[in-house]
C-alpha cells in the first residue's frame, strides 16, 4: 500500500470516528437552524457542536467539552460501514485528539454543523436527534452527513449528555423521518 493510500484510508477512518460518515448524503434544501433557548437540552447539544467546530490553528476546549457530559457517559461511534466503537468520555476525547493529530486538522480546522434536530423532553430526560454535516476545510471533499442520537439528563439545573450514538445514512438506511425537512423543533 502506498503511503498516500494509507493516509487517505487513515483520514477516512479517523473522520468517521469524529462523527463524519462516508457514503451518500441525502440532504435536500436546508431549513435555517434557529438558536436554541438557553438552558435547554437542545442548547447543550448545540454547545457541543460549537465546541467540536474549530478554526485552523486551534483545538477544542476539552475541559468545556467534558463539562457537558455526565462523567459516566458513553459514546458509540460508527467506525466503518459495519462496525461501531464504544468510548467512555475520556476515550471519546482521546479519539478526537488522535483524529486531530493524525489528520493534521489543527492546520485546517474542523466544521460540524447542525442541519436539523428533533427534540423530545420528558421531565429531566431528553432525547435529541441531530442531522449534521461535517467537513475538514480545504480538503476538497463535500461535507458528509451523519445522524446523532443524544440522551441527556438534567442534574442540578444543567442538561448533561448521558450518551451519544450515531449512524451513517445509506440508501438502505435513510435519514429518519423526524429529520427529513420540516425544520427544527424546540423544547
Amino acid at each position: 500500500m502506498r503511503n498516500s493510500d494509507f493516509r487517505r484510508m487513515q483520514d477516512s477512518l479517523l473522520l468517521a470516528l469524529a462523527f463524519v460518515f462516508l457514503g451518500p448524503t441525502f440532504l435536500t434544501a436546508q431549513d435555517p437552524v434557529q438558536e436554541p433557548i438557553p438552558g435547554t437540552a437542545l442548547a447543550a447539544v448545540h454547545e457541543l457542536y460549537d465546541l467540536v467546530t474549530f478554526p485552523a490553528g486551534t483545538t477544542p476546549d476539552w475541559d468545556q467539552l467534558r463539562a457537558l457530559f455526565l462523567p459516566e457517559a458513553v459514546v458509540v461511534l460508527r467506525s466503518s460501514r459495519d462496525a461501531t466503537s464504544v468510548f467512555s468520555l475520556d476515550g471519546f476525547v482521546q479519539d478526537w485528539l488522535r483524529f486531530i493529530e493524525g489528520s493534521n486538522v489543527e492546520e485546517t480546522g474542523f466544521v460540524e454543523r447542525i442541519v436539523r434536530t428533533h427534540a423530545t423532553v420528558f421531565g429531566d430526560l431528553a432525547h435529541i436527534w441531530v442531522l449534521y454535516e461535517a467537513e475538514i476545510p480545504g480538503r476538497g471533499r463535500p461535507a458528509q452527513a451523519g445522524v446523532d442520537s443524544f440522551q441527556l439528563v438534567r442534574r442540578d439545573g444543567a442538561w448533561l449528555v448521558a450518551s451519544i450514538t450515531n449512524e451513517i445514512p445509506t440508501p438502505d438506511r435513510p435519514i429518519p423521518e423526524v429529520l427529513r425537512g420540516g425544520g427544527q423543533e424546540r423544547e
